[in-house]
């Protein structure tokens, strides 16, 4: 096995519920280790290059809004199996069906506005977490 580099984003809902602190500490007490993490509000560009699959699909302006509600924490974390491991402790997509003890279940609701809120974001292979750190950490490339 060989260490893997993935990019874990805590959307502006961890944010704003003042859970960073928690979520670093999950990644960390797994074993895994903190690489780079810089706080940043999200643009148009970044937002389009990193959902670039999803931007001509009719829910793409609501994932551009949420993105933009305030601000995220790019974080680059690295251990071995990262990138399958952290999916499984972030949980399901909508935290609604995420189990409690992941970090979705445990912290994500859904919302009245009918936006899918969901905490954190993880890159789902090495060839997307390559792509999505050159677009939150460009001055790493």
């Amino acid at each position: 096995m060989y260490e893997e580099k993935t990019l874990i984003l805590i959307k502006p809902d961890g944010v704003k519920l003042g859970i960073i602190g928690e979520i670093i500490t999950r990644i960390e007490r797994k074993g895994y280790r903190i690489e780079a993490l810089k706080v940043a509000k999200a643009s148009k560009e970044q937002l389009q290059d990193h959902y670039s699959e999803l931007v001509n699909k009719t829910f793409y302006k609501e994932i551009e809004t949420y993105m933009q509600e305030g601000p995220i924490i790019a974080v680059i974390a690295s251990g071995t199996q990262i990138i399958n491991v952290f999916h499984r402790m972030a949980g399901a997509t909508n935290p609604s069906l995420a189990n409690f003890g992941t970090i979705r279940g445990d912290f994500g609701h859904e919302y009245n506005d009918d936006i899918l809120r969901n905490i954190v974001h993880s890159s789902d292979s090495l060839r997307q977490a390559k792509k999505e750190i050159k677009i939150w950490f460009p001055e790493m490339y």
